[in-house]
């Protein structure tokens, strides 16, 4: 097959996908080009805007580091990354309700004991945050792992420091009754890194980069699907726009007074705000 035009070409493509090594490569293949050739009909694009489009996708690739995932902005803020999440966590009402995991995700964090500073040394309000975690069954489960990380005041995460240190972030366990408890410093709302492409795109949008305050939790237990959300800070400016599509009614707290804390062992210094919040894990998928 050969001449082939603008009411051709996306057939001809299509037919070459025939052989396929399996049946789920030949579905993405085939709706990615009926999609992407059909959004080119759409705009209709110039040669040098098609350019552009690739010199966009290069320089993000070219922003990817270590420490960087300029790709999961990009998902982040075009509410991929939420359609997935989505798509993946069709959990009934009685499960906590998920959200993006983010770019600031260290894999196996510091472990900490219940109850210590995991933001030692950090400037910041004092926050302490307590909560429990319980299966599907309502039951509390003992030893499930908590991993939570957050900003500091300025909105900034450790791995965004010239240092590398890691702070803000941690891995607790559960006590034997499923409860959680840690001190650490009130997160600040925080732009995304927008000096790539991804902030160029969303400047040409229209669009500010904001994410409201929030603190985040993956939690894990055997027998339930591991749990990725955060939790919002009630009274934040950016809960209706957040850059990333993340805020869900039922995931924003309101920070409450010191003499609300639960399960801290001794009084809090009465100017530390508590938050709390109590997770539900779903059953694992079969």
């Amino acid at each position: 097959m050969r001449n082939f035009s603008e009411t051709t070409i996306t057939d001809a493509v299509l037919a070459r996908l025939a052989d396929a090594r399996t049946p789920r490569a030949r579905q993405v293949s085939e709706a990615l080009i009926r999609h992407l050739h059909a959004f080119i009909r759409e705009v209709r694009p110039t040669q040098q805007e098609w350019m552009q489009g690739i010199e966009f996708l290069t320089r993000t690739g070219h922003m990817c580091s270590a420490t960087r995932q300029e790709f999961i902005l990009l998902s982040d803020t075009l509410g991929v990354s939420m359609l997935v999440d989505a798509i993946n966590h069709p959990h009934g009402p009685e499960a906590t309700e998920t959200t993006v995991l983010g770019p600031f995700y260290v894999a196996d964090p510091p472990e900490f004991p219940l109850g210590a500073d995991i933001s030692p040394n950090r400037a910041g309000r004092p926050l302490f945050v307590e909560g429990t975690v319980r299966g599907p069954d309502g039951k509390p489960i003992a030893g499930a792992t908590v991993d939570t990380w957050h900003s500091d005041e300025d909105g900034y995460y450790d791995v965004q420091g010239e240092t590398g240190d890691l702070t803000m972030r941690a891995r607790l366990r559960t006590d034997g009754e499923g409860r959680f408890w840690f001190r650490t410093i009130v997160p600040s709302f925080y732009p995304i890194p927008a000096d790539g492409p991804v902030g160029d795109m969303l400047a040409l949008q229209g669009r500010h980069p904001y994410r409201p305050a929030h603190v985040h939790f993956m939690i894990a237990a055997p027998g339930c699907d591991t749990l990725v959300t955060h939790v919002f800070l009630d009274g934040d400016p950016y809960l209706d726009s957040d850059v990333v599509f993340g805020v869900k009614d039922s995931l924003i707290r309101k920070l409450q007074p010191a003499s609300a804390a639960t399960m801290a062992p001794a009084p809090l210094d009465p100017d530390t705000a508590v938050l709390r919040y109590d997770f539900v894990l779903a059953a694992a998928p079969a």
